[in-house]
């Protein structure tokens, strides 16, 4: 039998995760804990359920088939909608039985994460080869983390480069060296995530330290691998031009060039997933960057001899 992961999504026609246009494969799971994640469906490595609120008619079928009474009674549609605390599933006792979603006929209840085949993913994947032809695009595989799936991430990468696929893989960085030796030959870009120098920084908002995914890095550099380095700026945290001045210094030491530092500015877009998942988010009011406020981290990374983007 085929080994299946969780897959909260195969997302086409991506134009910011790699060069030209790409097919996101969204692998569920991630060791880290960062407080601006703004894919929190990946986090758990387990099948989640999402609640629409704006989709639920409140009608009570959902009520009926739940074996484990995890289901508040229904309330007026207007009161549902206007309250900021107002949940539709007790999540301590749902058992994910996924009972309420067969039940549910507005689509307001969802099973986030589907197992799949490493052939059932590149046969999505392959669906676009003539947009990856003429763009210079691929697959790029991402979650969460990939690496949390090592014998199902080295397949996929290994099937996917014998069909021709040109493959990015964004990581954290986060894994045991011996991971990134077994795939690094099967990976055009490694799209790295670099989220602070430091470890006690790192260890404040993502819930580990760095020095394992600093050594990464240093690895896959000397190994002379196409590193693209992803950079969530994040106001009062890694934001400051100092800080990229550090970066800057720091990504120069390398044994190799980086080809590429994206900037990805800080946003909040994502926290109906949060309240989706029935999940507080503390950054939920802080409000996002515009573009313009990292352009000149922007231009001193070009300075410092960079290629550098705003947002991939």
């Amino acid at each position: 039998m085929e080994k299946e992961v969780l897959i909260t999504n195969v997302q086409r026609y991506s134009v910011n995760d790699g060069p030209g246009i790409r097919t996101n494969v969204f692998i569920k799971g991630c060791p880290l804990r960062c407080a601006w994640c703004h894919n929190p469906e990946c986090i758990n490595a387990e099948v989640e359920l999402y609640w629409k609120r704006m989709l639920c008619k409140q009608c009570g079928l959902c009520l009926t088939v739940c074996p484990e009474d995890a289901i508040y009674p229904p309330i007026p549609i207007d009161e549902a909608l206007e309250s900021d605390t107002y949940h539709k599933i007790d999540r301590e006792k749902c058992t994910k039985c996924m009972k309420c979603i067969d039940i549910c006929p507005y689509g307001a209840l969802l099973t986030v994460g589907e197992p799949q085949s490493v052939e059932q993913v590149l046969a999505e994947v392959e669906r676009d080869f003539p947009f990856y032809i003429n763009s210079g695009g691929g697959m790029t595989v991402t979650g969460g983390e990939p690496t949390t799936q090592p014998e199902y991430l080295a397949e996929l990468l290994r099937e996917g480069k014998k069909r021709g696929l040109h493959i990015c893989l964004d990581t954290c960085g986060y894994s045991e060296w011996e991971i990134y030796d077994q795939i690094k030959d099967n990976v055009d870009i490694f799209l790295f995530d670099l989220k602070h120098l430091d470890p006690e920084e790192h260890l404040r908002k993502t819930g580990v330290r760095n020095e394992q995914i600093l050594e990464n890095l240093k690895k896959l550099s000397a190994a002379g691998k196409s590193i693209r380095i992803r950079m969530p700026v994040i106001p009062e945290y890694n934001d400051s031009m100092e800080y990229m001045e550090n970066v800057a210094s720091f990504l120069k030491s390398l044994p190799n060039k980086v080809d590429y530092v994206d900037l990805l500015p800080f946003h909040n877009w994502c926290q109906e997933k949060y309240r989706w998942l029935g999940l507080e988010w503390d950054m939920e009011d802080v409000e996002s960057l515009d573009p313009s406020e990292v352009d000149d981290a922007k231009d001193l990374f070009e300075d410092y001899g960079f290629n550098s983007t705003i947002g991939g």
